[in-house]
């Protein structure tokens, strides 16, 4: 299983280490032919992309496809900043994009102080106590993702349920039915592999990602090696891997407004 692109990396103009350049380079010495660069949404105060730099980011990627032949992608992973879906990729900002993944995060500016409490608050007191999610705090979660794929062209649903807690399922099959990928993250474990099949189960398309913030993790898809060695997961349901490419919404969604 190799892959043929990786679509979700990161650089300096998020906290990754690495230039665009730098992370083109490593896609190239590794047999791949498409990389997007993902950094973190406008809503991370720390850490985010800053929109004054949008330009010079774009600039940096038309460099990295000209010095390496390399299909690079301007892209974002933006934040999921309320319970009604709404992440901060505005429309206004689309024509500077390529690719739209989304995520649910901690400690980034939700849209309002009910969505940093339930949201937030909740599956972060959850997950650092290790406690049981309660039925709400799953529902709630879960109509938070849903809402995300229903109200914007989102491409790719990054690492579902990584220290959030929703029904995968529900999620996977709004997911299938919008034309949104989930990713499965070679960074961090975010499904239990019971999980993972049942999601599977669906239909769903997926993305294998590497979710690099240094030059030397792109393409790295080792931990996702190690899962599948474990169980009997349909290789036919992931589109960017032994040359295929997936076919994106959001790049539809520009071209059809």
């Amino acid at each position: 299983m190799e892959l043929t692109g990786d679509f979700h990396t990161h650089t300096k103009y998020s906290h990754g280490k690495g230039t665009v350049l730098e992370n083109a380079i490593s896609a190239k010495e590794k047999g791949i032919n498409t990389i997007a660069i993902t950094d973190h949404g406008f809503s991370h105060p720390a850490f985010g992309l800053k929109r004054r730099k949008v330009p010079s980011l774009i600039k940096d990627v038309q460099e990295a496809n000209r010095i390496t032949g390399v299909k690079v992608l301007t892209g974002i992973e933006s934040n999921l900043r309320s319970i009604s879906g709404k992440t901060d990729l505005l429309e206004k900002d689309y024509d500077n994009f390529d690719i739209f993944l989304a995520g649910a995060h901690r400690f980034i500016m939700f849209k309002t102080p009910k969505d940093w409490y339930s949201f937030f608050g909740k599956n972060f007191f959850t997950s650092t106590f290790k406690l049981k999610p309660s039925k709400k705090l799953i529902q709630t979660t879960t109509r938070a993702y849903i809402n995300a794929i229903k109200n914007n062209p989102i491409d790719i649903l990054t690492h579902l349920n990584y220290l959030y807690f929703a029904d995968a399922v529900e999620v996977a099959k709004c997911a299938r039915d919008y034309g949104t990928y989930l990713e499965i993250s070679s960074k961090k474990i975010h499904l239990t592999d019971d999980e993972l099949l049942a999601v599977a189960d669906t239909g769903v398309k997926f993305i294998i990602d590497s979710d690099a913030h240094t030059p030397d993790r792109i393409g790295d898809t080792a931990l996702v090696d190690s899962i599948f060695a474990r169980i009997d997961f349909p290789i036919d349901q992931i589109d960017n891997i032994d040359g295929r490419l997936p076919t994106f919404r959001f790049e539809k969604f520009k071209k059809e407004r």
